[in-house]
Protein backbone atom coordinates (compact mmCIF):
# COMPACT_ATOMS: atom_id res chain seq x y z
CA UNK A 1 0.00 0.00 0.00
CA UNK A 2 2.67 2.43 0.94
CA UNK A 3 4.91 1.57 -2.49
CA UNK A 4 1.44 2.40 -4.59
CA UNK A 5 0.88 5.43 -2.67
CA UNK A 6 4.30 6.39 -3.61
CA UNK A 7 4.08 5.77 -6.88
CA UNK A 8 1.20 8.12 -7.08
CA UNK A 9 2.91 10.86 -4.87
CA UNK A 10 2.84 10.83 -0.95
CA UNK A 11 0.40 13.36 0.34
CA UNK A 12 1.68 16.93 0.91
CA UNK A 13 0.51 20.47 2.43
CA UNK A 14 1.45 24.09 3.14
CA UNK A 15 3.42 24.21 6.34
CA UNK A 16 4.63 28.25 7.40
CA UNK A 17 8.44 28.45 7.02
CA UNK A 18 10.78 31.14 8.62
CA UNK A 19 14.36 31.13 6.76
CA UNK A 20 17.36 33.61 5.86
CA UNK A 21 17.82 33.48 1.93
CA UNK A 22 19.39 35.48 -0.76
CA UNK A 23 16.69 35.96 -2.70
CA UNK A 24 13.14 36.96 -1.32
CA UNK A 25 10.33 34.83 -1.33
CA UNK A 26 6.54 35.02 0.52
CA UNK A 27 6.99 37.36 2.79
CA UNK A 28 10.16 39.46 3.82
CA UNK A 29 10.49 40.55 7.42
CA UNK A 30 11.24 44.40 7.24
CA UNK A 31 12.20 45.19 11.07
CA UNK A 32 15.04 42.36 10.45
CA UNK A 33 15.96 44.58 7.04
CA UNK A 34 16.02 47.88 8.83
CA UNK A 35 17.56 46.48 11.71
CA UNK A 36 20.92 44.73 10.17
CA UNK A 37 20.81 46.62 6.34
CA UNK A 38 24.23 45.27 5.68
CA UNK A 39 22.67 41.45 6.21
CA UNK A 40 22.69 40.47 2.53
CA UNK A 41 20.69 37.49 3.30
CA UNK A 42 16.80 37.89 3.71
CA UNK A 43 14.81 36.62 6.55
CA UNK A 44 11.42 35.72 4.41
CA UNK A 45 8.31 34.25 5.71
CA UNK A 46 6.75 31.45 3.35
CA UNK A 47 4.64 28.53 2.97
CA UNK A 48 6.64 25.59 1.81
CA UNK A 49 4.12 22.66 -0.16
CA UNK A 50 6.44 19.88 1.61
CA UNK A 51 5.58 15.86 1.90
CA UNK A 52 7.40 16.16 5.30
CA UNK A 53 4.42 15.88 7.70
CA UNK A 54 3.51 13.90 10.17
CA UNK A 55 0.85 11.71 7.77
CA UNK A 56 4.35 10.26 6.42
CA UNK A 57 6.76 10.44 9.20
CA UNK A 58 4.94 7.87 10.78
CA UNK A 59 4.68 5.54 7.93
CA UNK A 60 8.30 6.12 7.46
CA UNK A 61 8.80 5.34 11.31
CA UNK A 62 6.53 2.15 11.45
CA UNK A 63 8.50 1.17 8.30
CA UNK A 64 12.21 1.97 10.25
CA UNK A 65 10.75 -0.17 13.63
CA UNK A 66 9.65 -2.89 11.68
CA UNK A 67 12.94 -3.07 9.54
CA UNK A 68 14.72 -3.31 12.65
CA UNK A 69 12.82 -6.15 14.34
CA UNK A 70 14.43 -8.73 12.71
CA UNK A 71 11.22 -10.23 12.41
CA UNK A 72 10.66 -9.73 8.48
CA UNK A 73 11.18 -12.81 6.26
CA UNK A 74 13.54 -12.68 3.42
CA UNK A 75 10.80 -12.03 0.80
CA UNK A 76 9.08 -9.23 3.02
CA UNK A 77 12.72 -7.33 4.07
CA UNK A 78 13.67 -5.93 0.67
CA UNK A 79 9.86 -4.57 0.12
CA UNK A 80 10.16 -3.34 3.40
CA UNK A 81 13.49 -1.64 3.30
CA UNK A 82 12.53 -0.33 -0.53
CA UNK A 83 9.37 1.86 0.96
CA UNK A 84 11.43 3.53 3.71
CA UNK A 85 13.94 4.37 1.45
CA UNK A 86 11.32 5.88 -0.78
CA UNK A 87 9.89 7.52 1.94
CA UNK A 88 13.60 8.45 2.78
CA UNK A 89 13.64 10.85 0.08
CA UNK A 90 11.75 13.01 1.34
CA UNK A 91 10.31 13.08 5.05
CA UNK A 92 12.32 13.38 7.94
CA UNK A 93 12.74 9.94 10.57
CA UNK A 94 11.06 11.34 13.60
CA UNK A 95 9.72 8.86 16.70
CA UNK A 96 6.18 8.16 17.23
CA UNK A 97 4.14 6.63 19.61
CA UNK A 98 0.50 4.30 18.73
CA UNK A 99 -1.20 6.95 21.20
CA UNK A 100 0.04 9.93 18.28
CA UNK A 101 -2.02 8.16 15.68
CA UNK A 102 -5.41 8.33 17.29
CA UNK A 103 -7.74 10.57 16.55
CA UNK A 104 -5.80 11.40 13.66
CA UNK A 105 -7.98 14.02 10.90
CA UNK A 106 -8.32 12.75 7.69
CA UNK A 107 -10.07 14.07 4.06
CA UNK A 108 -10.29 13.51 0.47
CA UNK A 109 -6.72 14.05 -0.31
CA UNK A 110 -5.60 11.54 2.32
CA UNK A 111 -8.51 9.48 3.23
CA UNK A 112 -6.15 6.47 2.04
CA UNK A 113 -3.94 7.11 5.07
CA UNK A 114 -6.53 5.53 7.20
CA UNK A 115 -5.85 2.39 6.86
CA UNK A 116 -2.46 2.84 6.99
CA UNK A 117 -2.34 5.03 9.66
CA UNK A 118 -4.74 1.38 11.53
CA UNK A 119 -1.73 -0.53 10.81
CA UNK A 120 1.02 1.47 11.88
CA UNK A 121 -0.78 1.61 15.15
CA UNK A 122 -0.90 -2.04 15.21
CA UNK A 123 2.74 -2.69 14.83
CA UNK A 124 3.57 0.07 17.46
CA UNK A 125 1.88 -0.80 20.38
CA UNK A 126 4.31 -3.42 20.08
CA UNK A 127 1.42 -6.19 21.55
CA UNK A 128 -0.25 -9.34 19.44
CA UNK A 129 -3.58 -9.18 18.34
CA UNK A 130 -6.30 -10.25 21.09
CA UNK A 131 -10.05 -11.74 20.72
CA UNK A 132 -11.12 -9.28 23.05
CA UNK A 133 -13.14 -5.85 21.84
CA UNK A 134 -10.45 -2.76 21.68
CA UNK A 135 -11.14 0.98 22.06
CA UNK A 136 -9.73 1.66 18.47
CA UNK A 137 -10.79 0.42 14.93
CA UNK A 138 -8.52 -1.57 12.89
CA UNK A 139 -7.86 -2.80 9.59
CA UNK A 140 -9.42 -6.47 9.33
CA UNK A 141 -7.07 -9.17 8.54
CA UNK A 142 -6.60 -12.84 8.55
CA UNK A 143 -4.55 -15.30 10.18
CA UNK A 144 -3.30 -18.63 8.80
CA UNK A 145 -3.38 -20.44 11.95
CA UNK A 146 -2.49 -24.09 10.52
CA UNK A 147 0.77 -21.96 9.81
CA UNK A 148 0.63 -20.32 12.75
CA UNK A 149 0.35 -23.41 15.28
CA UNK A 150 2.94 -25.61 13.17
CA UNK A 151 5.43 -22.73 13.77
CA UNK A 152 4.41 -22.33 17.28
CA UNK A 153 5.19 -26.29 17.94
CA UNK A 154 8.51 -25.96 15.72
CA UNK A 155 9.96 -23.05 17.79
CA UNK A 156 8.61 -24.69 20.87
CA UNK A 157 10.74 -27.80 20.16
CA UNK A 158 13.75 -26.03 19.12
CA UNK A 159 13.88 -24.73 23.02
CA UNK A 160 12.84 -28.27 24.30
CA UNK A 161 13.47 -30.93 22.49
CA UNK A 162 16.68 -32.69 24.56
CA UNK A 163 19.89 -31.79 23.28
CA UNK A 164 20.32 -35.10 21.56
CA UNK A 165 17.39 -34.28 18.75
CA UNK A 166 16.60 -31.31 16.46
CA UNK A 167 13.66 -30.19 15.04
CA UNK A 168 13.97 -29.11 10.96
CA UNK A 169 10.91 -27.05 9.79
CA UNK A 170 9.38 -27.47 6.30
CA UNK A 171 11.17 -30.00 4.98
CA UNK A 172 11.56 -30.03 0.73
CA UNK A 173 10.65 -33.68 -0.44
CA UNK A 174 11.47 -34.49 -4.01
CA UNK A 175 8.94 -36.77 -5.62
CA UNK A 176 10.01 -37.32 -9.36
CA UNK A 177 13.37 -35.32 -9.62
CA UNK A 178 12.74 -31.51 -9.39
CA UNK A 179 9.05 -31.57 -10.93
CA UNK A 180 7.45 -32.73 -8.16
CA UNK A 181 7.81 -31.89 -4.50
CA UNK A 182 6.02 -31.87 -1.67
CA UNK A 183 7.30 -30.26 2.55
CA UNK A 184 7.00 -32.39 5.61
CA UNK A 185 6.08 -30.09 8.42
CA UNK A 186 8.63 -30.88 11.28
CA UNK A 187 10.92 -33.48 10.71
CA UNK A 188 13.28 -34.41 14.36
CA UNK A 189 16.73 -35.91 13.48
CA UNK A 190 18.92 -37.75 15.93
CA UNK A 191 21.97 -35.03 16.23
CA UNK A 192 24.81 -37.24 15.67
CA UNK A 193 23.86 -40.00 12.98
CA UNK A 194 21.59 -37.75 11.44
CA UNK A 195 18.86 -40.40 11.28
CA UNK A 196 15.33 -39.36 10.97
CA UNK A 197 13.26 -40.59 14.19
CA UNK A 198 9.88 -38.89 14.51
CA UNK A 199 8.10 -37.25 11.38
CA UNK A 200 5.60 -34.95 12.69
CA UNK A 201 2.62 -32.94 10.68
CA UNK A 202 0.82 -30.40 12.81
CA UNK A 203 -3.17 -30.50 11.96
CA UNK A 204 -5.16 -27.27 13.12
CA UNK A 205 -8.63 -28.64 13.22
CA UNK A 206 -10.97 -30.74 15.53
CA UNK A 207 -11.41 -34.27 14.54
CA UNK A 208 -13.01 -36.70 16.27
CA UNK A 209 -10.49 -38.72 14.67
CA UNK A 210 -7.79 -38.09 12.21
CA UNK A 211 -8.68 -38.06 8.64
CA UNK A 212 -7.51 -40.94 6.14
CA UNK A 213 -6.19 -38.27 3.90
CA UNK A 214 -4.17 -37.09 6.54
CA UNK A 215 -3.22 -40.47 8.17
CA UNK A 216 -2.06 -41.48 4.45
CA UNK A 217 0.03 -38.23 3.72
CA UNK A 218 2.26 -38.51 6.89
CA UNK A 219 2.44 -42.35 6.82
CA UNK A 220 3.55 -41.94 3.18
CA UNK A 221 6.09 -39.35 4.68
CA UNK A 222 7.54 -41.68 7.15
CA UNK A 223 7.80 -44.33 4.57
CA UNK A 224 9.88 -42.18 1.87
CA UNK A 225 12.13 -40.97 4.74
CA UNK A 226 12.42 -44.15 6.35
CA UNK A 227 11.38 -43.57 9.94
CA UNK A 228 9.64 -45.18 12.00
CA UNK A 229 7.45 -43.05 14.40
CA UNK A 230 4.34 -40.90 12.12
CA UNK A 231 2.98 -38.68 14.43
CA UNK A 232 -0.15 -35.95 13.85
CA UNK A 233 -0.27 -33.29 16.05
CA UNK A 234 -3.77 -31.74 17.28
CA UNK A 235 -4.33 -28.43 19.50
CA UNK A 236 -7.34 -29.97 20.89
CA UNK A 237 -7.78 -33.93 21.89
CA UNK A 238 -8.53 -36.34 19.65
CA UNK A 239 -11.95 -38.34 20.64
CA UNK A 240 -10.70 -41.21 19.80
CA UNK A 241 -6.63 -40.88 19.61
CA UNK A 242 -4.62 -43.27 17.28
CA UNK A 243 -1.60 -45.60 18.45
CA UNK A 244 -0.75 -48.37 16.13
CA UNK A 245 1.58 -49.74 13.68
CA UNK A 246 0.07 -49.71 10.51
CA UNK A 247 0.42 -52.68 8.32
CA UNK A 248 3.53 -53.95 6.80
CA UNK A 249 5.34 -50.37 6.85
CA UNK A 250 6.25 -51.04 10.18
CA UNK A 251 5.24 -47.33 10.85
CA UNK A 252 4.05 -46.53 14.50
CA UNK A 253 1.15 -43.89 13.86
CA UNK A 254 -0.19 -41.74 16.95
CA UNK A 255 -1.82 -38.60 17.48
CA UNK A 256 -0.50 -36.90 19.91
CA UNK A 257 -2.06 -32.80 21.56
CA UNK A 258 -0.31 -30.16 21.53
CA UNK A 259 -3.34 -27.92 23.37
CA UNK A 260 -3.53 -24.36 23.04
CA UNK A 261 -6.20 -23.60 25.22
CA UNK A 262 -4.32 -23.86 29.01
CA UNK A 263 -0.96 -23.34 30.32
CA UNK A 264 1.32 -23.69 27.17
CA UNK A 265 4.43 -25.14 28.82
CA UNK A 266 2.56 -28.08 31.21
CA UNK A 267 1.00 -28.78 27.53
CA UNK A 268 4.15 -28.67 25.83
CA UNK A 269 5.70 -30.43 28.47
CA UNK A 270 2.80 -33.58 28.05
CA UNK A 271 3.25 -33.47 24.37
CA UNK A 272 6.59 -34.22 24.67
CA UNK A 273 6.79 -36.48 27.17
CA UNK A 274 4.01 -38.66 25.06
CA UNK A 275 6.47 -37.87 21.34
CA UNK A 276 9.48 -39.68 22.90
CA UNK A 277 7.78 -42.29 24.67
CA UNK A 278 9.38 -44.71 22.11
CA UNK A 279 12.51 -44.51 20.62
CA UNK A 280 14.03 -47.01 18.27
Amino acid sequence: KILERGRKGFYRTYLPKTENLTYIRGRLNMQQVMQKPWNVKLKCDYQEHTANIPDNQILAWTLFMIGRSGFCSENVAPKVAKAFHILQNSVSLQPFKSSDIVDRKYHRLNEDYQPLHALCRFFLDNIGASHRQGNYSMLPFLIDMAKLYEKFVAEWLKINLPSNLRVQEQEKVDIIDDKISCRIDLVIYEVKTRKVVYILDTKYKLDARPSPDDIHQVVAYATYKKCHEAILVYPHKSTNSINQLVGESQVRLRSLTFAIDSDLEKAGQSFLAELIKYVD
